[in-house]
């Protein structure tokens, strides 16, 4: 064996577990913990003391770009989406190989430090030299034998709407992007934005390639494209090969279109991707009070059985100042802007940057999970059950990325000094 993990929890399952890793960086076997049995004499050992030990946390959507550029060339003082296009739209600019590259292999350390080993990144493809992109499918490369990269071809400024965006959309389909992107909302007319979705669809199809649209990103109730993005998806067959990302114009649907809308999405079969940090952000902008807070239906979507992944999208950026790209922070803001606090609602939140995740991607058995054959990439978590992972947000013990320990954080214990007792270390588990 290549490496032994011992006594670890899995979610979905009781009691404690063995895990041997193979040669081949592939899981050989999981077996019941056996606290008699001798470990190995050979081989990496890790003793995950009842620790939580999940498939990788997965990243849907984020947006590598345009990472670590906030305040260049200006700040976003309106805080809108409509703002942060505008600063982006003159930052990008000056975009150079070098730039992207760091800034998004910058990112993707922070991600595989906190156990993100699958991301799909948009990349902006408005943009006649598409410099990001050639960047981003640089960085792809360099990454792809510990870390999966999806790039999205993102027409940020439209696809019928901006000259020549068809075309550019077609040429970064040919150079290697994994994911077509539209943003029909941001398209000068309803009919320019439809048009735009059937071009993506139409390219996906003509590729074998999935879609992942930037849909509805906007408080009007009037904007309902995602009913076009999932009937596409029902009536060409994509199906779960399909996204739409943000959808915040949900939160302002009535009740009976919503409840038809429910029908429609659970038929076609697509994934909806939430995005706390920048929808709680952007959204709301223009309103007085009651001040809406612009996030999809998660609860209700969720109820009527579609697929529902959260993901961090902007870090410090023009969209959002702020972030450390961390899954377990998006999953904890998005629980609570979502009101998934019941005590079964909360573990749908861990799956939701990691399994569910994981489905938007396209992930499948052989690619990604605890069970022999699929490869050995896993986080060793400080916690008991999800839910608790979440609560305390810890991080990874351990990281492993196909039988690799890709990176480790010790312990760093509080020892508190509370008057009248002896000094004794803070333990944030439920006693």
């Amino acid at each position: 064996m290549r490496m032994i993990v011992r006594g670890a929890r899995l979610s979905h399952t009781e009691g404690l577990y063995d895990v041997e890793v193979a040669e081949d960086g592939r899981i050989a076997r999981v077996v019941p913990y056996d606290d008699q049995k001798e470990p190995p004499a050979t081989g990496v050992l890790i003793e995950a003391h009842g620790g939580l030990l999940s498939a990788p946390f997965v990243e849907p959507h984020i947006h590598l770009d345009t990472a670590l550029t906030a305040g260049e060339p200006r700040p976003n003082a309106s805080g809108t989406l409509w703002e942060g296009i505008a600063c982006w739209s003159e930052r990008k600019r000056t975009l150079t190989r070098e730039d992207v590259v760091a800034r998004a292999t910058q990112v993707l350390r922070w991600q595989a430090a906190q156990g993100v080993l699958h991301v799909r990144t948009h990349c902006d493809v408005t943009d006649p030299e598409l410099t990001a992109l050639d960047a981003l499918l640089e960085v792809r490369d360099r990454v792809r034998d510990f870390m999966t990269l999806q790039i999205v071809a993102f027409p940020q400024e439209g696809i019928v709407s901006f000259p020549g965006g068809a075309a550019l959309l077609r040429e970064a389909v040919a150079r290697g992007a994994d994911v077509v992107g539209a943003i029909p909302h941001f398209e000068d007319t309803r009919e320019d934005g439809v048009a735009s979705l059937g071009i993506a669809f139409a390219v996906a199809e003509e590729h074998g390639l999935r879609v992942d649209a930037h849909c509805d990103e906007i408080d009007d109730e009037q904007s309902r494209f995602v009913e076009v993005l999932a009937a596409l998806a029902l009536r060409t067959g994509l199906r779960e090969r399909a996204t739409a990302s943000h959808t915040t114009a949900m939160g302002s649907y009535g009740g009976a279109y919503s409840f038809k809308l429910q029908r429609l999405l659970s038929r076609s079969g697509i994934n909806l991707v939430s995005n706390p940090f920048a929808n709680l952000n952007l959204q709301g902008r223009f309103d007085g009070y009651p001040k809406r807070r612009g996030l999809t239906q998660v609860k209700e979507m969720l109820g009527a059985g579609v697929n529902v992944a959260f993901g961090h999208d902007d870090v410090m950026d023009p969209w959002n100042a702020l972030g450390t790209a961390s899954p377990l922070q998006t999953a904890l803001v998005g629980l609570y802007a979502a009101q998934l606090t019941g005590a079964d609602e909360i573990p749908v939140a861990f799956e939701m940057v990691t399994e569910r995740a994981a489905r938007v991607l396209g992930l499948t058995d052989a690619e990604y999970g605890i069970s022999e054959g699929a490869p050995a990439s896993f986080v060793l978590l400080p916690a008991e059950t999800p839910a608790e992972a979440v609560r305390r947000q810890v991080r990874p013990r351990y990281v492993v990325a196909r039988g690799t320990v890709l990176a480790e954080t010790p312990p760093a214990p509080t020892r508190l000094n509370w008057p009248g007792e002896p000094p004794a270390e803070v333990d944030f588990r439920r006693s």
